[in-house]
């Protein structure tokens, strides 16, 4: 459908509060691309940019190879699904799906067919007469979802669509449009979300958004597996990535961290001599710990347990004022409250950062 291209793009208010600054990304045809970050990111802001909603302070914006800055927004063929469904009460689904393909003056033909293939994709097909009031949340976000696809447009823009429905119809509806995506594999969407879940399942690629600007862009996978700095290792991922502190006491293929609590951490990414004595952050994903006898990554009292049925998080009060350690180990763990027990975890698994950026492997 479309390739997206921001080079150097920026966003200012009144010349002075700085928002986004250095956005340069390449949304590829038929990509499904997710902006995450903290609130106050940006994320939502970015996108309304790319809709032309909000004005670009300074750099590009192209649309396969077109520069769209000053392009108006019902003209750039752009398609926006919004976290309110903003749909007309007194409309039927059917007329709240045709209303733009009727202000465009298409023919009736034209519509009845843009409506009924939509209405297909979202199984809508049995409530096209009915009213939004006579629909549940879920099935109002697919008649917003319908108003955009019969639109035919180049690109689809979500922000933040679900967070309006509760935890059950959040998956159902999630679902859906996974599905609408494979059904459309030509489409370019975008899609805003702080939900990590969403992030993860839906992607092709994430953008995290941080400090003004990206600090990582990847598949989910390689987000998780592969993070760049500490922003990213603990923004992705729940709970987060445990970040201990120590000092690179052994350097080679493997290298060896002193923890400062005590532990010892081994981890897979090679250092150098020159390496020995560097102050070092050890990361570890809590779902990465296992039960060790002797002397681990963490040796200490048990502070809190949740037993969740699957898994059970299991917390060690943290040094000072450093954030508690968390492992979640499989199964139900009973009684491990005020108990001592060691954690260690496979070496390729160890996530080292210096100066808040990773080693890699």
């Amino acid at each position: 459908m479309a390739e997206l291209t921001l080079t150097n793009v920026a966003k200012t208010y009144g010349g002075k509060i700085e928002v986004l600054k250095d956005i340069n990304l390449d949304i590829k045809t038929g990509e499904l691309v997710v902006f995450v970050g903290p609130s106050g990111c940006g994320k939502s802001t970015l996108l309304r940019m790319i809709a032309g909603l909000e004005k670009i302070s300074s750099g590009t914006f192209e649309i396969d190879g077109v520069v769209v800055n000053d392009v108006p927004p019902a003209q750039r063929g752009i398609a926006m699904v919004f976290q309110s469904y903003a749909l007309y009460p007194h409309m039927t689904v059917r007329d709240n799906m045709a209303f733009a393909l009727k202000l465009a003056k298409k023919s009736k033909a034209e519509i009845d067919e843009a409506v009924g293939n939509a209405a297909k994709i979202l199984q809508l097909d049995a409530y096209l007469d009915r009213l939004p009031k006579a629909l549940s949340g879920g099935q109002r976000q697919r008649v917003a979802i319908g108003r955009a696809i019969v639109r035919d447009p180049k690109v689809y823009l979500f922000d933040e669509p679900l967070s309006n429905l509760d935890a059950a119809l959040r998956v159902a509806t999630r679902i859906e449009i996974a599905q609408l995506k494979e059904s459309m594999p030509n489409s370019t969407m975008v899609y805003v979300t702080h939900d990590q879940v969403e992030a993860m399942t839906l992607a092709d690629r994430i953008v995290v958004l941080a400090n003004k600007g990206i600090a990582q862009v990847g598949s989910p996978l390689d987000l998780y597996e592969r993070p760049d700095n500490e922003f990213v290792a603990q923004f992705i991922g729940s709970p987060a990535m445990n970040l201990i502190p120590g000092e690179i006491v052994e350097t080679g293929a493997q290298t060896t961290v002193k923890l400062a609590g005590g532990g010892v951490a081994v981890s897979a990414i090679a250092t150098q001599d020159s390496d020995k004595g560097r102050k070092v952050n050890v990361g570890v994903r809590p779902e990465d710990f296992t039960t060790v006898e002797g002397t681990g990554i963490v040796n200490g009292t048990v502070n809190f347990t949740e037993a969740l049925g699957e898994v059970t998080l299991v917390y060690f009060k943290g040094e000072r004022d450093e954030a508690p350690v968390i492992a979640k180990l499989l199964g139900i763990h009973k009684g491990l409250r005020g108990t001592q027990i060691s954690l260690t975890a496979d070496p390729a698994k160890v996530h080292l950062f210096a100066d808040g950026v990773t080693m890699r492997k």
